[in-house]
């Protein structure tokens, strides 16, 4: 049985915390990124930018608080929850595959991706020429322009798969399978 201390219900306030402080922006961030892509230019660029900002570096950091605050909840838990219970170690499996993957292709792609819309927002080189500027050819887009789109499918793709593994571990979390 769960002895729930004062210790237990902070720690745990904490973890919600930071699952929601965390996990809540990087969710929305997709949403985010269809915005940017309705306005485009610096206006798009602004909503991207503020939107890697925010999931790249506040959010991350309450990301990262979570398997802390997790690991605790299982030492203030008295014996109650243990490593070995399969829910708490698929969670851990699941949280750090979804870490690796944001580190290794998510926020790579994330950060190339406002970077050639920053390309886009400064114009062409001197000396480009062309309407097509930046070697898109005459009347035609830049090459930035296909890239983004390339990108922005990826990042659609990655995104959705990690809120796949996101909702993977609540569920694990509500229902705590094998107990």
């Amino acid at each position: 049985m769960l002895a729930v201390t004062g210790l237990y219900k902070t720690l745990l306030v904490l973890h919600l915390l930071a699952v929601i402080v965390g996990f809540g922006p990087a969710m929305m961030a997709g949403l985010w990124g269809a915005e940017a892509k309705k306005r485009r230019g610096r206006e798009g660029l602004a909503i991207a930018e503020a939107t890697t900002k925010v999931v790249g570096t506040y959010a991350e950091w309450a990301i990262y608080a979570v398997p802390v605050f997790g690991i605790l909840l299982v030492l203030a838990s008295e014996d109650a929850w243990k490593f070995s219970q399969a829910w708490i170690s698929l969670s851990f499996l699941i949280y750090f595959a979804a870490l690796g993957v944001v580190h290794a292709v998510h926020m790579p792609n994330l950060r190339r991706m406002n970077e050639l819309m920053a390309e886009l927002v400064a114009g062409p080189p001197p000396g480009a020429g062309g309407a097509g500027g930046a070697g898109g050819g005459p009347g035609g887009p830049p090459p930035q322009v296909a890239e983004i789109e390339a990108r922005g499918k990826k990042a659609g793709m990655v995104g959705g798969l990690l809120s796949l593994m996101a909702v993977a571990v609540v569920v694990l979390m509500v229902f705590k399978p094998g107990i």
